[in-house]
């Protein structure tokens, strides 16, 4: 959505072969030249490498999008350190260290810097089966919050989304398509329908433009109504 509105886009994944098939996607659907590099957001050095190659090669850097996750459902009895201390160093610690290594380049921004991660409503109330994933999301959303405040001198906006069920998201397809569960999660659904990528491309869209420029340290809940529902 970015590059459609004229952003230069820069892409980040630990694989080489996923990279390559977005940008070719990017390329033949939408006709978009997108930079790729691949990274690892567990790793703070080699965050910074990766920010310094793409301000080089796409003339700074003016938006960061943070959106790394990784999620399984397991009981929090039945969960491992190994299975907490992963989703962590994905979710949280991943998007601490893109916004440390993309300060120096988002403190240049003309407009002002601006930081977007997705986190989840589900993060907001308890989330059985998933206290990893719901902690991490818990820590980015304080932690956008925090850069609002800490960060606001330099003219960056840090604000974060979250997204409810999304089609054709592992989240969906996996944990509620796959299992049959799909009534039953849209009749907790106010508007009666799973979001798409498009409704969170557009919030990323308001976050980042001039019409988001008195927002800062917010959540904007992409989710028809979902966490609201006491169905």
């Amino acid at each position: 959505m970015l590059g459609s509105l004229g952003a230069n886009v820069g892409i980040v994944s630990r694989k080489e072969e996923k990279l390559r098939a977005a940008v070719d996607a990017f390329k033949s659907e939408d006709g978009i030249d997108v930079k790729w590099h691949t990274g690892d957001v567990r790793d703070s050095e080699g965050m910074k490498a990766v920010m310094a190659n793409f301000a080089e090669a796409l003339g700074g850097i003016d938006i960061l999008i943070c959106n790394a996750a990784g999620n399984f459902i397991c009981p929090t009895e039945e969960l491992s350190w190994n299975g907490w201390r992963t989703v962590i160093e994905i979710d949280l610690n991943g998007t601490f260290n893109c916004c440390q290594a993309a300060l120096p380049y988002l403190k240049e921004a003309v407009d002002g810097g601006r930081i977007v991660s997705i986190s989840a409503t589900a993060a907001n109330f308890g989330w059985p089966g998933a206290a990893h994933a719901g902690a991490a999301k818990s820590g980015i959303q304080n932690l956008m919050k925090t850069l609002a405040v800490e960060w606001g001198e330099y003219g960056i906006r840090a604000n974060y989304i979250s997204p409810g069920p999304i089609e054709g998201t592992e989240g969906v397809d996996r944990l509620i398509i796959a299992q049959g569960r799909s009534k039953e999660a849209l009749d907790k659904i106010p508007l009666g329908t799973f979001g798409e990528g498009e409704d969170i491309a557009n919030a990323v869209v308001f976050l980042t433009s001039q019409s988001g420029r008195y927002v800062s340290g917010a959540e904007l809940a992409v989710d028809g109504g979902n966490q609201w529902s006491r169905k």
